[in-house]
């Protein structure tokens, strides 16, 4: 066997004799499945704010300052409705849910197109801790409740003319009457509501039940944006317990602990490629 197909089949058994599963997922998993937020899905869909913003990509175009709240919605509601509503589940994240089907898993992502839900992942096993393209919030964070913004993102798009909104449709939060954003954690003012924090709790109980016990973090496309989420836990967990196995899947940063080699398996290759490996 190449090295490939040993670090495939030692995962494979680690999978199959794990008491627990741990599934970290990045950036780089929805990428790998086909969410890319640059190349031709971007200039295909993003031409006139091209044009108008000079934009590159969408991760560094959702941080412009736009000028004008028409011209911000104008911008989202593509945003939204690219990612999180005009894709339904991938092929990547459909093979996720039959490599764990019959293990006690739990995921953790900072991921925000809900895709672990749309591929049958019960929501209850699955914490997006970072927010939800689905969902509104008050801009200063000055109540705790979500808005789920399906229908106000569709009906932006449709009126969208030279990349603004018509003025009454730019959402406005019931409480302080102030500006609305998207739910995601950018800022101090992101909103973690009862559901975020009833997740953040089963989380905690998942780590606390499976302390010492034999378990496989999957990491899957984890970088260093907000290495101290996933990535970071999940290498100082594996050190702590000498009966996990840490699985990387991870173009750009495969390494690991020097502390953790032997006890983590890092592969480069195509993460469709590989996840269909293990099963």
């Amino acid at each position: 066997m190449d090295n490939y197909q040993k670090r495939i089949e030692i995962s494979k058994k680690a999978l199959v004799e794990a008491e627990f599963i741990l599934i970290g997922a990045g950036a780089g998993l929805s990428a790998a499945a086909g969410i890319t937020y640059s190349g031709k899905r971007f200039t295909d869909n993003f031409g006139p704010f091209i044009v108008k913003y000079g934009f590159t990509d969408l991760y560094s175009s959702s941080f412009y300052p736009f000028g004008t709240e028409e011209e911000k919605w104008a911008y989202w509601a593509k945003h939204i409705s690219l990612n999180r509503y005009e894709i339904g589940a991938t092929k990547l994240y459909e093979d996720l849910v039959e490599l764990v089907a019959n293990k006690k898993y739990f995921i953790i992502s900072t991921n925000v197109e809900s895709q672990f839900e749309k591929a049958g992942f019960p929501s209850e096993k699955v914490f997006q801790i970072q927010g939800d393209y689905g969902y509104l919030q008050c801009e200063k964070g000055c109540h705790d409740k979500l808005y789920e913004n399906e229908s106000l993102v569709t009906t932006m798009i449709n009126k969208t003319s030279r990349c603004q909104i018509p003025s009454n449709l730019v959402p406005r939060c019931p409480i302080c009457g102030g500006p609305m954003d998207v739910n995601l954690r950018k800022n101090a003012f992101f909103v973690q509501d009862e559901s975020w924090h009833a997740s953040d709790n089963r989380y905690k109980k998942f780590l606390q039940e499976s302390i010492g016990k034999k378990i496989v973090y999957i990491e899957l496309g984890v970088g260093f944006n907000t290495p101290g989420i996933i990535r970071y836990p999940f290498e100082r967990m594996t050190y702590h317990n000498e009966r996990a196995t840490l699985i990387r899947l991870n173009k750009d940063h495969p390494e690991c602990f020097e502390e953790n080699r032997g006890k983590t398996i890092s592969f480069t290759e195509d993460m469709q490629q590989v996840v269909t490996g293990f099963m």
